[in-house]
């Protein structure tokens, strides 16, 4: 069955009518060290000197030494983003504008340095640079019609597999929804997880977290097939080895990495479920960043996901995590009935949770209830 603004691979190709070709990332370095390896990665994909390479990068990183190692040549320039709201579509339009308005030459490329935020702008950017209008038309599956820009991924947080997946998330003027296209792809990844040391252990959980609880979604969905279920049992395994184990840090570290590239792929042929669709709403009216989205709601799906609440309460407790509490307790009538508007807009979470019939099992009223829990 196909659901309206679902691409026309998940539950019709996997009845074995029509196998959708999904595209991967084609080149990947991994280890310590890989940053350094970036300018002459780059090098090949240079047109000319007016042609720059521009760097998107969290601006957490403003004064460390991390900017100073980016190899930059000619007229490349490095934009500073905060990462402390989710990307936005307006935002891309505004990114976009300001590198046409600086340089004659379409970029050379565009490189994505640090969490879901700035790998997800850099995947929009890319795109944008190459196709008419606003962001915002391009919202939903199978929308762009021409290639992105060379782009480079790099993340310095683990958890939200924005480096492998075909989906670059933006909050939109109506709605939260991805850029979902064969395009939206990067070109290259690369892993360093020495990129990922000194992050806040709050943030660092909620992140990996991002990547359990989209494992346990996909891995008990309806979408389910042995494609998603490899990449995403070694996923789930590596989370419980970083979040229940005594691991040494760096190799914790370069687990989690791994996790969240295995956690990304298994949503390629499959999907996510109902704390992903929760959270979409959290996001768009509250502003909640995403990880601790999910983690806010995916408490109270014990009904839906008993295993995987049971495993993630004793994350929780392991790794002396609070979540906070009243969140929504101070939330207008209108406020709730637009969180729960964007979370029934995400029909193909919704049927990959509970079937084609989930209309039926899922009423405004139950995630209104959901939401004023949190």
């Amino acid at each position: 069955m196909k659901v309206e603004g679902q691409p026309t691979n998940v539950k019709a190709a996997l009845a074995g009518t029509k196998y959708r070709n999904f595209p991967m990332v084609p080149r990947v370095i991994y280890g310590k060290g890989s940053f350094d390896q970036l300018g002459d990665i780059l090098m090949p994909r240079r047109k000319h000197a007016e042609a720059p390479v521009i760097f998107l990068v969290d601006d957490v990183f403003e004064d460390s030494p991390l900017v100073g190692r980016i190899p930059l040549l000619f007229e490349d320039q490095i934009i500073l983003i905060s990462a402390d709201e989710e990307p936005k579509t307006g935002q891309v339009d505004a990114l976009v504008a300001q590198i046409r308005d600086s340089f004659a030459s379409t970029p050379s490329g565009i490189v994505g340095i640090g969490g879901g935020t700035l790998l997800d702008l850099a995947k929009a950017v890319a795109i944008m640079l190459n196709n008419p209008g606003k962001t915002s038309r391009y919202q939903g599956w199978d929308l762009v019609a021409k290639p992105a820009v060379y782009h480079v991924g790099i993340p310095t947080l683990s958890g939200t597999g924005a480096e492998v997946s075909r989906t670059a998330v933006l909050l939109g003027p109506d709605r939260k929804l991805g850029i979902n296209s064969d395009y939206t792809t990067f070109d290259q990844v690369v892993l360093d997880p020495d990129l990922t040391r000194d992050v806040p252990r709050e943030q660092w959980f909620f992140t990996g977290m991002d990547c359990y609880i989209h494992c346990v979604e996909s891995l008990q969905g309806t979408y389910l097939n042995a494609f998603s279920q490899s990449y995403g049992e070694k996923a789930l395994e590596l989370c419980e080895e970083v979040f229940l184990g005594d691991l040494p840090e760096d190799v914790g570290r370069e687990k989690l990495m791994m996790a969240s590239w295995h956690g990304g792929m298994s949503i390629a042929y499959s999907q996510v479920g109902i704390a992903h669709a929760l959270s979409y709403g959290l996001s768009y009216v509250l502003g909640t960043p995403h990880g601790l989205g999910n983690c806010l709601v995916f408490r109270h799906l014990g009904d839906y996901y008993p295993e995987g609440v049971r495993q993630f309460q004793k994350m929780l407790k392991k790794n002396r995590i609070d979540l906070p509490e009243g969140v929504c307790a101070d939330l207008t009538d209108h406020d709730l009935e637009t969180m729960v508007q964007v979370a029934l807009g995400m029909a193909p979470l919704w049927e990959n949770a509970l079937g084609p019939d989930w209309e039926s099992r899922v009423s405004p009223e139950l995630i209104a209830g959901i939401y004023r829990k949190i």
